[in-house]
């Protein structure tokens, strides 16, 4: 029995430490976010395996696993919850149940997963929804958006963006007390890319009577046109998402061929036309001194990619393509990015982007953050940072909105 004991022992110790990553100095709850790190790529690990051996599908695993934390629409005293649509998709409404006597502050989220995963619905989301609804009296909107890859792109934009022209409907804004001069749109990772993307789309149609006053981005990802910016290096094996995880993804929002992966991980995956897109993307010129470091900029290596996917020079699906005449109608930006993520410089340089064009902008960098702290705000796995970055993030929405 001992001996028994002793090799289980001795297999998890090796289990663990494949999957170990070693933690930076300054991270916060450091055991707790290790732990985290470990059971992240324990399950990608076990997907993976799924996958090679035709049990299920990769995301089809991943997707089981983000369902157990789905949650009900359950009203409080403060805030009533109800599970509804905006021009036929679903969403999460949070109205707050206090009388007002003027129209209120709103607030549409777009909730992560990497494009693949996730809902409104996520203990995690609910919750950060909900507070935000209850410290800024505001109504706050989930949108459901369908996710990859049973719908490519632009599935998801084209329903983000179906769901904010419902909201900002005369008659909609009108049943739920909202003042169309007050409304920010919001996301995180992948959602944070969908609130960019449809922001630059509403900020730029003539034909919209109400524009938007404010977006809010956490750690966005908003290209992939250049996979080895030193954030990508830097945490090619990070906490939580690493570089294979994250070009998987992204992958699969585009399409099932498993020929891009292949390329993007190559640097390799961008068309033959696009070149001219790579000056929105340079990290050589738009990151800060300090995240460039001793890095050496080398432009990606253009037509590696066997056929064309008109989606890697689309805008509405990598925002940071943009080009400049679309980022100077913007509204004030909020951008929070991570030391510890391999999205990093995606923000950092938007950041830089908006303010040449002269779009002001509130940066927040969070020097012990990682990727994707807003899911672990709720027992077991909450974490103080994800706190902090939930109360930074209200906090410079009730100053601003």
């Amino acid at each position: 029995m001992g001996l028994k004991a002793l090799c289980l022992g001795l297999l998890c110790v090796l289990f663990a430490s494949h999957f170990y990553t070693p933690m930076p100095d300054n991270i916060e709850e450091s055991w707790k976010i290790m732990a985290l790190d470990v059971i992240a790529k324990t399950c990608t690990f076990m997907a993976v395996c799924f996958e090679n051996t035709g049990i299920m599908r990769y995301e089809e695993f991943i997707s089981m696993i983000f369902r157990l934390d789905y949650t009900q629409p359950l009203s409080d005293e403060y805030i009533t919850v109800t599970d509804t649509t905006f021009a036929d998709i679903p969403v999460r409404l949070y109205l707050p149940k206090r009388k007002s006597e003027t129209r209120r502050r709103a607030v549409i989220y777009f909730h992560g997963g990497g494009f693949c995963f996730g809902s409104c619905k996520q203990k995690a989301f609910d919750s950060l929804n909900r507070w935000t609804a209850n410290t800024l009296d505001a109504v706050v909107v989930g949108v459901d958006y369908r996710l990859a890859p049973q719908h490519h792109f632009p599935a998801q934009f084209e329903d983000g963006l179906a769901a904010v022209k419902f909201f900002l409907l005369e008659k909609v804004l009108t049943k739920y007390g909202v003042d169309p001069t007050r409304i920010c749109i919001s996301g995180d990772s992948s959602g944070g890319n969908l609130a960019t993307a449809v922001t630059q789309q509403m900020q730029n149609d003539a034909g919209m009577k109400h524009k938007i006053k404010m977006q809010a981005l956490l750690y966005p990802g908003l290209q992939i046109t250049d996979s080895y910016s030193p954030s990508h290096r830097e945490n090619e094996h990070g906490i939580v998402l690493t570089r294979d995880v994250a070009i998987k993804l992204v992958s699969l929002y585009f399409t099932k061929d498993e020929a891009l992966p292949q390329a993007m991980r190559r640097n390799q995956h961008m068309p033959l036309e696009s070149r001219h897109l790579f000056k929105f993307v340079n990290w050589s010129v738009l990151l800060p001194e300090k995240y460039r470091k001793d890095y050496v900029y080398t432009e990606p290596i253009l037509g590696g990619l066997s056929y064309s996917l008109p989606a890697l020079t689309d805008a509405r699906a990598l925002p940071l393509l943009a080009n400049d005449s679309q980022l100077q109608n913007l509204p004030l930006t909020y951008i929070l990015t991570c030391q510890h993520d391999l999205l990093r410089d995606d923000g950092l340089m938007y950041v830089t982007r908006l303010r040449n064009v002269g779009v002001q902008v509130a940066h927040d960098h969070i020097e012990d953050g990682i990727h994707g702290a807003l899911s672990y705000m709720t027992s077991p796995f909450y974490l103080h940072l994800g706190l902090r970055i939930r109360d930074m993030y209200v906090s410079w929405l009730d100053k601003n909105l």
